[in-house]
């Protein structure tokens, strides 16, 4: 998998992020992506860590040229220490990805700048453990004001017309200070608790998320997608791994 990319955005582009390790979920998403013709794909990271198959998900992505960042879930399995080996997903996860997909995740970037346009970031640029568009401190997520976006892209977005992020899982868009900005949603997880603050994303409902983006004469066009995939199996998957919390969250898009 190379770290050299050459993207056409006149053509569209699959955004994909938040993949946690959810192989049925990405192998349907890459198949509703690829029956529209749609051969291009970017990755906001988190694609590994968690209770399904993290080793069947590197199979996928290490044999595609997909232009991928860090997320921090993924940085966790690349900086934690020894106290971290008695976690089931995280030792699975790095047990999975052997030595060759533990290098290729030491190679990712934080953030990345394609075509000199379209930034890729996990949660903000400068930080992948925040949210970009969303405040959570009533307990689900709303959207952030503008003035309050700007301040965490800039300067780092420099001129890009468009900044995918991932991290909150809760797919959405808009536009602040002329630049479009977008987050397509999980892919492999569709709901989740968090405790600091305290809240819930969902989705509402199991699908695999992801979203299209196109460059157009007036600015980007997209679209969101929530793919149809054999959840039941990977909440079952997620259950006999000792997590019905994501059992549940898998089930029913709802936390």
């Amino acid at each position: 998998m190379s770290n050299t990319h050459q993207m056409n955005f006149s053509e569209p582009v699959a955004v994909l992020a938040d993949i946690h390790g959810n192989a049925y979920a990405l192998e349907a998403v890459f198949a509703h992506a690829q029956a529209q013709g749609i051969d291009q794909f970017v990755n906001l990271g988190d694609s590994f860590y968690g209770p399904l198959d993290p080793g069947s998900t590197w199979q996928m992505l290490e044999h595609r040229d997909i232009p991928t960042i860090l997320g921090n879930q993924d940085r966790l399995l690349l900086e934690s220490g020894v106290e971290w080996q008695n976690v089931p997903a995280f030792r699975a996860s790095v047990s999975a990805l052997g030595k060759k997909g533990m290098s290729w995740l030491r190679t990712l970037p934080a953030t990345r700048l394609l075509d000199g346009d379209v930034l890729l970031c996990h949660g903000t640029p400068g930080n992948d453990c925040l949210y970009l568009l969303e405040e959570v401190s009533s307990g689900h997520p709303v959207m952030r004001e503008c003035r309050d976006i700007l301040k965490d892209i800039l300067p780092l977005a420099g001129d890009c017309s468009l900044v995918l992020a991932g991290h909150s899982h809760f797919p959405g868009s808009l536009i602040c200070g002329g630049r479009t900005l977008l987050n397509p949603g999980s892919v492999g997880l569709p709901a989740y608790q968090d405790a600091i603050p305290p809240h819930a994303m969902e989705s509402g409902s199991p699908h695999a998320r992801y979203a299209v983006v196109l460059q157009v004469d007036f600015g980007w066009d997209i679209s969101f997608h929530a793919v149809e995939y054999d959840w039941l199996a990977a909440s079952e998957l997620a259950r006999q791994n000792g997590r019905d919390d994501w059992a549940r969250w898998l089930l029913t898009g709802v936390a």
